[in-house]
């Protein structure tokens, strides 16, 4: 059975990395902050004290990190190994397309392989192993990794070569920008009018309109509890490497300029439904 490795154990990689142990797959870990791999201390799984040391002891080895220079500094690192041929890097982080490219090339050149896989869907889905994953990489990598996707995804799919799972996370994610912008304007528009947003998100998830994105912020823009399933600074994150790779079209400098003062005003920490509490002060 092949070793896995795990760098990277924030709200996503956490659950993600876990439901990989119980499966029953070997597991080493390893976190930059020591706090966050104590929920892996007295468990089956190795914690590793470096990504050289973790990198040493496994076979096919995740990443899921925050952002470009998080995962920069990472496989930096182990592109300065040597014994890394005839490993698979499967990166789950949403970066720029460029960077992930970069990173793929240049495994590549030392006889590892990469896929770039992020994923849509939160820290529930993500705990239930119900997250969508977006591959993109070489059939035969895919293949190699779909028994540890479907223990992460309830869908998996390949959408081309390295980088072209990162491009279409991209597209997700700019969609979702402004559908989030659009609820929490519509919740706002409703309560100015005398309707209840019980009332209205109710209608809202039983419509066509409504949709699984709906459904999992209602219950947080009812109790106006915004701990972060998918933090706003992340969005912001996103919309801005949206913009790197080319989306231009008329709602996008709302869409930018609202999150970005969202962020300004202290909300990157909460919920990225949060943005109603910006919108509702401006």
């Amino acid at each position: 059975m092949k070793h896995i490795g795990w760098i990277g154990l924030g709200n996503m990689g956490t659950p993600m990395a876990n439901n990989l142990s119980k499966a029953g797959f070997p597991l080493t870990v390893f976190n930059r902050s020591i706090e966050k791999v104590k929920p892996f201390k007295n468990t089956n799984v190795t914690i590793a004290q470096n990504v050289t040391e973790l990198v040493n002891q496994s076979d096919i080895i995740f990443t899921m990190l925050s952002n470009d220079e998080a995962v920069a500094m990472v496989y930096e690192e182990i592109l300065g190994m040597k014994a890394i041929g005839a490993k698979l890097f499967i990166d789950m982080s949403t970066i720029s397309e460029q960077l992930c490219v970069s990173i793929a090339q240049k495994l590549k050149q030392k006889n590892a392989s990469f896929l770039d896989a992020p994923v849509a869907g939160s820290t529930q889905p993500a705990a239930n192993g119900a997250l969508t994953i977006m591959v993109g990489g070489d059939t035969d990598d895919l293949n190699l990794a779909l028994p540890y996707f479907e223990k992460l995804g309830k869908f998996i799919k390949h959408v081309g070569p390295n980088g072209k799972g990162i491009a279409t996370k991209l597209s997700v994610n700019y969609f979702l920008s402004i559908l989030y912008l659009g609820l929490a304007e519509t919740v706002l528009f409703a309560e100015n009018n005398g309707i209840h947003r019980s009332d209205l998100l109710e209608i809202i998830n039983e419509s066509a309109c409504g949709s699984g994105a709906t459904k999992v912020k209602t219950p947080l823009l009812i109790n106006e509890d915004y701990k972060p399933a998918f933090a706003l600074s992340l969005m912001q994150k996103d919309i801005m490497l949206a913009q790197k790779n080319g989306v231009n079209f008329p709602l996008t400098d709302a869409i930018i300029e609202t999150y970005a003062k969202a962020l300004q005003s202290g909300l990157g920490n909460q919920d990225v439904i949060s943005v109603i509490n910006y919108l509702k002060e401006n």
